[in-house]
């Protein structure tokens, strides 16, 4: 893609997650909010991180994400399908790893 910027949609249960990704310092946005604010309980906001940790770019690259439907259980579970298919696209050789 010319202008840097990955797309992936994530969805689980009733929740949608669209996620951008871009090189950057590791700030992820949810809903124009910082992902720990927004979805405050610990269990949620680690699996947000988890593909991220896995292929080591949590501070690598900046995302962005609208979400909505749900509840917040499902709306951080669709994040991160949308993050793992956001860095498949960014990298295809992430892919075995996801």
């Amino acid at each position: 893609m010319a202008d840097n910027r990955f797309y992936g949609t994530g969805r689980r249960k009733t929740s949608v997650a669209k996620v951008w990704i871009t090189p950057g310092k590791g700030n992820i946005i949810v809903n124009n909010m910082p992902y720990q604010e927004y979805l405050k309980i610990q269990s949620n906001i680690q699996e947000v991180e988890e593909p991220l940790k896995l292929v080591q770019k949590i501070n690598d690259l900046d995302i962005k994400v609208a979400v909505s439907g749900g509840g917040i259980s499902g709306q951080s579970g669709a994040i991160k399908h949308g993050i793992s298919r956001a860095l498949v696209e960014y990298d295809q050789s992430l892919r075995s790893i996801l």
